[in-house]
């Protein structure tokens, strides 16, 4: 059984590891797997159709615990103990939840102090007591008749909430706390810089919990503002982004077939290669002669998708150019998000004229995807690779050289 300690409006966890409030989902879910063999049976419950309108649950079942993840910036927002029978919990090093004592109304007065009169849902027979960060349900299904501001002696807590702010109806997940950057860059957002024939590259706003030579209690989110374009060097991509998490050499190009002479294209000694950065939702093409970069891969990390949480969501924002009346036109209504759907994309620029590539993933020849098929569309120099449920599963970029006058990078630091 967990023993854990309880912080409001922070953290559940041991002195192993921790749930913190703002953790991105990446990070909890590698906490699991380190620790797989005491949390066993975690289920992931989301919406397969509308996977935006639905928290994403990571439902720890043989603890009695849900982690509650925004739907869009797939941070923990709520941390819910639904089981307190399967659980331990204290609040400052002092037990309120074991095999030995109850989590009585008396237990939770004694242990957390005075607080604002409970609330009574009658729907639901349940009494809330709530705290800043925290709050308590009672179930009192053994009396007929609920007293309007006083807890029953005696009743004892269903369910356990930590949250941020003073309404777990109105949380929102809080930015990611300090002790989740762990030396890792994120992005805040991602905008693609395009002309009128199509990208040019990315303006990452980037963020770090970067120290100074102090202590770490000196240290603080830093934001900075980084410019790739299409045909920088390696050299100048790890200047501005710093080293990638992975990096990986294709072996084949499957799309290859795809080009209008396939069989006139030289097979190259030498493979192309990409840099993984995870933590910022973004892979890099490098050409395998010239070591410039030939392509950006944003991928919005959808659950239900075959790669899913491999990468954080990428939030970018894509100006679009639509020509209406013989001239461009673009405006806030053009601007295509990590949020947008194919059938918006098509009503702003049309139909594709070709049909789509069907691409099936796979970790080897004899396995199934359980996710099955998505499709990549080509449009304005972009693949849009499109799940079933019509949600963007990531955006291909192509592009031209950049020319020789366009500027690096932002080098300001906030």
């Amino acid at each position: 059984m967990l023993d854990l300690e309880v912080v409001p409006e922070r953290s559940l966890g041991n002195e192993q590891w921790e749930f913190a409030l703002g953790m991105p989902l990446a990070q909890a879910i590698s906490i699991l797997q380190k620790h797989c063999r005491i949390i066993k049976n975690v289920q992931v419950l989301y919406s397969e159709q509308m996977p935006l309108s639905h928290d994403l649950i990571l439902n720890l079942t043989q603890d009695g615990i849900k982690l509650l993840f925004d739907a869009c910036n797939q941070r923990l927002k709520v941390i819910e103990v639904y089981d307190l029978s399967k659980v331990k919990l204290k609040y400052c090093g002092v037990h309120f939840n074991s095999q030995a004592i109850a989590p009585t109304i008396e237990q939770i007065d004694q242990s957390f102090g005075a607080t604002h009169p409970g609330v009574y849902n009658a729907a639901e027979q349940l009494f809330h007591l709530n705290f800043r960060g925290l709050s308590f349900s009672f179930q009192l299904d053994s009396w007929s008749e609920a007293p309007k501001y006083e807890i029953p002696h005696g009743a004892t807590v269903k369910r356990m909430y930590i949250y941020t702010g003073n309404n777990l109806q109105e949380t929102k997940a809080p930015v990611m706390p300090l002790a989740c950057f762990l030396g890792n860059v994120y992005a805040e957002c991602v905008d693609v810089l395009r002309d009128a024939t199509g990208p040019l590259g990315l303006r990452l706003r980037l963020l770090t919990a970067g120290c100074g030579p102090g202590v770490m209690a000196d240290a603080k989110v830093r934001a900075m503002d980084r410019n790739i374009y299409f045909g920088d060097s390696c050299q100048d991509v790890l200047s501005a982004l710093g080293s990638p998490h992975k990096v990986f050499y294709k072996s084949e190009d499957k799309m290859k077939i795809h080009s209008p002479s396939p069989h006139k294209q030289v097979p190259s000694k030498c493979n192309d290669y990409f840099f993984n950065y995870f933590t910022l939702g973004v892979d890099i093409l490098f050409d395998s002669v010239t070591h410039l970069v030939k392509k950006f891969v944003l991928h919005t990390n959808f659950p239900g998708h075959y790669n899913f949480n491999i990468y954080h969501r990428c939030d970018f924002k894509i100006p679009l150019i639509i020509k209406k009346d013989g001239t461009d036109a673009q405006g806030e209504d053009c601007i295509l998000t990590t949020y947008s759907k194919w059938d918006q994309i098509q009503e702003l620029l049309g139909h594709p004229m070709e049909k789509p590539v069907v691409l099936h993933r796979s970790s080897s020849a004899n396995n199934t995807n359980p996710f099955g098929s998505t499709f990549c569309f080509g449009l304005q120099r972009m693949i849009f690779e499109v799940m079933q449920n019509n949600h963007i599963a990531s955006v291909t970029l192509y592009g031209a050289p950049r020319p020789g006058n366009l500027p690096r990078a932002e080098s300001g630091t906030h």
